[in-house]
């Protein structure tokens, strides 16, 4: 479905041209563009209505010049709105997860690395998928042929926000950011406070937002930032990766005296764990052996609030390990990845599916794990836990909430965590305490399974004392399986965690998985970056570069010249971990060594 409005680019002389762009991603722009602190942040934000006559429908993108291919603006246009079996009415917020279909991207983002390197792996900007942060408002209409109140204008914004056109329209329903970053938390209360402005006051609202936006400091790791917005300051801080996983959330910075008082939000992606796992904590271990293994599941919830959150909460549980599956918190049947995602030919891919409609009972029985969560239990009580039921028992559109696998567990449940979340309840404790507790036994499970690889993996590393100046550094000893598993006798996760199981199991079936290929690559490119910075340091540290030049011919002393500039190059590209003073002393390497050749060649590797 082609959105309508808000996507062309500009013409030459100012005005807004004919929307129907072909590639993804924002238009070229010069350096001083306004837009570059936003695009920190979104790469856009979307307007979704609903036509009586054309259903869903893109009326407004901003930036008007951010460009959305069609198959995009067809997957905005449908995970922006609760299918009909929800029945959501009133205010309702949800997320979504959609692959970028390619073309030119964002120039200010084409190179994320600097971020990337100091965040988080599990908050490191999605490098092919969109993040969609929905606010859906639909209220009760009796004088609509549907049932639902209409809003009767349209806007369309030009890059410098002033309105070009007006035209009568129905029913802009969905406020929705677009952004690369997981910060769910962040952007649902950004829309918690400005969706509501933008169906009152609609296209000037959102231009003032957006410009608002426009002067936030960019998300640096490690950095506490206030983010004003509508009068309001929101402040954050951005996780860095070297901070310790079980850090304390944020403090306030004293130091500031900031009016208003900013609104502190403890984290920028953490959700309430409790509230989601609230219908089946009696699995939550199954459930994270399941993820860390990559299975395929489907979670059927009764609305995209509910399914969105339940799998961001799943993905997440794996912390501080990166979720490498793909997965997607609301699904429809009109997604165009539907025949791909649901077909019979072939395995079930590695994919969280969470969807609301129960049409997908039928179409994904061929799953391994289907969980089916039912309505949400408004009181204070632990709601009836979902119950182990056999795959074969999903024959029906009305199946019954349960968890239907054939899946054993490799570790015996964790009975205490149990019970002190059930005393919790009895007790009242606070949500984001209870939440505090299964979040931090989560993570020491994660850690407990994951500090044995970690450890074999640095016995593969070489010696630094092997690493010599004038010899290629020395390689990564290959990753033997089966000696990583008889080293478990005396360094497995038992040393670390209570819990018996099949430990040996659950590592064989965790080598199969996404999960490990993950690992397993970021690991060895982090320890082969290491081991270059190395021998870049070994190189600069050495004292005798000219007697080591004497016997050497020109072609040898040329190559030590080009070796050095890219590992330079890299180095300065943050790609390795060294110090400015060994910059420093490579740069002054290569001007000595370049001095120490004939004339014509210091032409031709430093041309004037």
């Amino acid at each position: 479905m082609e959105g309508r409005a808000g996507a062309g680019s500009r013409r030459a002389g100012g005005g807004l041209g004919a929307a129907g762009p072909t590639s993804s991603g924002r238009a070229m722009r010069t350096p001083e563009a306004p837009w570059e602190r936003f695009s920190a942040w979104l790469e856009c934000v979307c307007v979704v209505t609903f036509d009586l006559e054309l259903g869903q429908a893109l009326e407004l993108v901003y930036p008007s010049d951010f460009q959305l291919t069609d198959k995009e603006k067809s997957s905005i246009c449908y995970l922006s709105f609760p299918d009909s079996h929800s029945g959501c009415l009133g205010d309702t917020q949800f997320s979504f997860r959609m692959r970028q279909c390619g073309g030119q991207r964002s120039p200010w983002h084409a190179d994320d690395r600097h971020y990337n390197s100091m965040a988080p792996v599990a908050l490191q900007r999605e490098p092919a998928h969109y993040l969609g942060y929905v606010y859906f408002r639909q209220v009760k209409d009796s004088s609509v042929k549907r049932g639902y109140f209409q809003k009767g204008h349209h806007r369309t914004l030009s890059r410098r926000g002033d309105i070009c056109s007006w035209e009568p329209s129905v029913l802009p329903q969905s406020l929705v950011l677009v952004s690369r970053l997981p910060f769910v938390r962040l952007f649902q209360s950004l829309l918690s406070l400005i969706a509501p402005e933008y169906f009152e006051k609609l296209a000037p609202c959102l231009e003032a937002v957006c410009n608002e936006i426009d002067q936030w400091p960019a998300p640096v790791p490690g950095q506490t930032l206030n983010l004003p917005v509508m009068g309001v300051v929101i402040q954050v801080r951005i996780p860095s990766r070297v901070d310790r996983p079980e850090s304390s959330p944020l403090k306030q910075c004293a130091q500031e005296n900031l009016l208003p008082a900013p609104v502190v939000l403890a984290s920028v992606h953490e959700l309430d764990l409790f509230r989601c796992f609230r219908p089946v904590l009696t699995h939550v271990q199954m459930l994270w052996e399941l993820m860390l293994l990559g299975e395929p599941l489907v979670v059927l919830a009764p609305s995209p609030d509910m399914s969105s959150e339940l799998v961001l909460a799943l993905t997440s549980c794996l912390q501080p390990l990166k979720f490498c599956c793909d997965f997607r918190p609301y699904f429809t049947v009109h997604d165009s990845e539907f025949k791909e995602l649901t077909t019979r030919t072939q395995a079930p891919p590695n994919v969280v599916l969470g969807v609301t409609n129960p049409f997908f009972i039928k179409t994904l029985q061929h799953w391994p794990h289907v969980l089916r969560i039912g309505e949400p239990k408004t009181s204070g009580d632990l709601p009836k836990q979902v119950k182990l039921k056999k795959p074969s028992r999903l024959k029906t559109l009305d199946t019954k909430p349960g968890l239907y696998t054939s899946y054993t567990a490799h570790l015996h449940r964790d009975k205490a965590l149990l019970k002190r979340l059930l005393k919790g309840v009895q007790k009242k404790r606070p949500w984001d305490l209870q939440s505090a507790l299964l979040r931090q036994r989560l993570l020491e499970l994660t850690q407990s399974f994951i500090i044995p690889l970690e450890h074999y993996m640095a016995s593969l590393m070489p010696l630094q004392q092997s690493i010599t100046p004038w010899k290629s550094p020395p390689q990564i000893r290959p990753f033997r399986q089966d000696d990583f598993l008889r080293s478990l006798e005396h360094a497995g996760p038992q040393l670390t965690c209570i819990l018996k199981g099949d430990w040996l199991g659950l590592y064989r079936r965790f080598f199969k998985s996404p999960h490990f290929d993950g690992w397993y690559r970021q690991r060895h490119k982090e320890m082969a970056q290491k081991l270059e910075a190395l021998h870049l340091e070994a190189i600069c540290e050495a004292q005798n570069i000219e007697a080591w030049m004497k016997d050497k011919s020109e072609v040898e002393v040329v190559d030590l010249v080009l070796k050095l500039r890219e590992k330079l190059i890299r180095a300065q590209d943050h790609q390795l971990p060294v110090k400015e003073m060994t910059l420093q002393r490579a740069q002054l390497y290569i001007k000595t060594v370049i001095g120490s050749l004939p004339k014509d060649l210091q032409t031709v590797l430093c041309p004037p």
